[in-house]
């Protein structure tokens, strides 16, 4: 099976869906700066599913397919942590909830750099 184009789909597809309920569901009920915290989310979301597609794509033509998966593995924990995050703190308002945020993007960074790694 082709683990990360499943992920890339799954993440791409909730990241509309989440933008649809916030664009309609939420527009009304946030105030400005929740919902930017709230679009921020939807954008690292789209951004890093399509990564994930990337990542699936490419996975069989590299030396290095274990390290494009946990690569892989590594975008979609960020996508959980800081997009989750701010979906989280967007509508709950915990602020405390936003530590876990940077975490989310150094899943994102160290996910990145892995796949550098494993294409030079």
């Amino acid at each position: 099976m082709h683990t990360l184009l499943v992920l890339g789909g799954i993440m791409m597809f909730l990241a509309v869906a989440l933008g649809a309920f916030g664009a309609h569901a939420l527009k009304d009920k946030l105030t400005p700066d929740r919902m930017k915290n709230y679009q921020t989310g939807i954008q690292y979301q789209i951004a890093h599913g399509l990564g994930l597609l990337l990542l699936g794509t490419v996975q069989g033509d590299t030396v290095n397919t274990s390290q494009i998966t946990v690569s892989g593995w590594l975008l979609t924990a960020g996508i959980v942590l800081f997009s989750g995050s701010l979906y989280v703190l967007s509508l709950t308002g915990i602020r405390k909830l936003g530590a876990i945020t940077p975490l989310g993007g150094l899943c994102f960074l160290a996910g990145w750099v892995l796949f550098i790694v494993a294409v030079v």
